[in-house]
Order: structure tokens, then sequence, then C-alpha cells
């Protein structure tokens, strides 16, 4: 067992339950809540997220990893409000998405690094709400801004023993090359998440990465260009594989996103009106029908989660 920081405090991981890997509740850009107030309605992101979240709760769902950082427009008061309110556990992200600030791409990994930890150790934005986790991004391929981050985000996992996930293009196999960066940085890849993995179904891809030590975030539900049910599909054969307690499953959702356009909104809600639930009224009885067993399903949902945060 293993102690976790959570938006509304810390917890034992014995108390993660059922775990959605990668999700948001309230997204926008760097700067906007400060400069721009009345351009996000946070009213509206905290409302909305208590009962969507709290509907999760009452079928099962018990914590959700927010992956927003700085440049996602994270705001750490509406992910502790909607968590205390929901019930839902709610673990939130220091680190980088891809709008690195300028300022980044021209400084030394190590001065990236020093801000990382004061998120993790001290807290964000003057809260006192401490990172559970570092979130790195790149795409399409690793930038020479990308590399700076991830050299910062595993520096800051080698000082505070903080996991990793980390955002990727699959199709393009960037989880490659963020994996190599991490060996360069000798860290230790047990306790690396490579997240979007499942916008492939390139199995010896996959495979891959998983045989260096990672673990695999399958964190995209539902989805196109592969769909839920080859997503699902090659969950279970990655299952049938041997890999079956390397995986998490997520559905990178959100209940507002400002840098989306309001059509894709609507039909994102269209396509997806189980919102945090898909995974769990869909996915996880479609693994059950390919012949997954539900200690299986238990690994993905309940220990594989406990597990990359214990190390």
């Amino acid at each position: 067992m293993a102690t976790i920081n959570t938006a509304t405090g810390p917890i034992d991981t014995s108390e993660l339950g059922f775990t959605l890997s990668h999700e948001h509740i309230l997204l926008s850009s760097a700067g906007i809540q400060a400069t721009y107030p009345e351009f996000i309605d946070r009213d509206y992101g905290i409302a909305e997220g208590v009962r969507r979240l709290s509907e999760a709760k009452a079928e099962g769902v018990d914590t959700i990893i927010d992956l927003s950082t700085m440049d996602l427009g994270r705001d750490v008061r509406v992910i502790a409000e909607v968590s205390r309110a929901s019930g839902v556990n709610a673990i939130v992200a220091t680190g980088t998405w891809l709008d690195i600030p300028r300022s980044f791409v021209q400084a030394d990994p190590d001065e990236v690094t020093a801000l990382y930890k004061r998120e993790i150790e001290v807290g964000i934005e003057g809260t006192g709400i401490k990172a559970g986790v570092i979130k790195i991004a790149n795409e399409p391929e690793v930038s020479e801004g990308g590399e700076i981050i991830l050299r910062a985000a595993a520096r800051t996992h080698k000082s505070t023993g903080t996991p990793i996930y980390t955002h990727t293009m699959a199709k393009n196999r960037v989880g490659d090359r963020q994996v190599q960066i991490f060996e360069d940085e000798g860290i230790d890849l047990n306790r690396v998440c490579i997240g979007h993995s499942n916008d492939s179904t390139d199995l010896d891809y996959l495979k891959g990465l998983l045989d260096k030590g990672v673990w695999l975030g399958l964190d995209r539900y539902p989805s196109q260009d592969p769909d839920w049910e080859e997503r699902t599909a090659m969950v279970h054969q990655l299952i049938e594989a041997g890999y079956g307690k390397r995986l998490m499953l997520s559905h990178d959702w959100s209940v507002t996103a400002t840098m989306m356009q309001k059509s894709r909104i609507a039909q994102r809600a269209k396509t997806n009106p189980d919102n945090y639930l898909f995974i769990t009224r869909n996915v996880l009885p479609r693994l059950l029908e390919l012949g997954a067993s539900q200690a299986q399903v238990n690994d993905l949902m309940i220990n594989n989660p406990r597990g990359f945060f214990e190390g």
C-alpha cells in the first residue's frame, strides 16, 4: 500500500477502487480563467460535473485521474469541488500537454523539473492541493520542446516517486520515442503509462511497448478509427496474449471543453450519452462476451491502477 495525493487530500491506494485512468472535468487553455473568466462557465462545469460523476459513483466508479495540466486550463478548485460533492476521488496532474510554453522550450529540463516538483510537494496555485501524477504529451512527434518536458517529467519522477502518464499519437508510434528518452534518463518504466495507445491496433507496436515494462493507457472511448468495438477486441487480444495486468481503461472524457468547437462537443454528446459510464455499460460487458473473466476485468479497472501507483 502507498499514499497518493488527490484533490481532496491524500488517500491510501487501497481506497482507489474502480478507477478511470484518463479523464477531465473542465478543459480550457492556460491563463483564460485568470484573464477572461467570463469565457468559462465554471458554475456549469461544477454542477454538471457533480451530476455526471455522482451518476458514475452510483454505478461503481470510485476514482478518476484528471489529466488536465496548466496548458489545458487546469482548475484544481473545480476538480476539488466536484470530487467532494460527487464522492468520486480525483487525482490531479502536474506536467504539460501539447501547448508547451515557449519559455519551457528555451529552458533547461531541470528548471521545469523544479516547477513540477513544487506542484507535487507543496501544492498548486496556492491551494495546497498536490498533484498525484505527472502528465506529458507529444504529438504528432516528439519535438524539441517535447523532449525537454519528457526529461523534466523523468527527473521529477526520480526525485518524487510520482508516476508518469503520457499522451501520444499512437499511429505514429510516439510511445517508442518517449520510452527511449525515459530509458536515457534511467527511470523505472514500471512507473510509466503510455496513453492513448488504443488509437492503434498495431499489436506489434503495443506489445513492444509492454515488453519494455511500461503500462498502456487504453483510454479513448468511444471513438472512431478504430471504433469502440475494434478497440475492445484489441484489449481482449492483449489479455489473451498475457498482458492483462499491464492495461488501464478510460474515456478521455470531459464535462465541458472551450478548446473544442461547439459542434464537436454536441457530436460527442450524441455519440456518448453514457459519459463516464461508457466503459462500464458497453466495454466491460463486451469483454465478458468475448471471453474475458470477471477477474481480468477487475485487473483492468481496479488492480492495475492501484499497481501503477504503488509501483
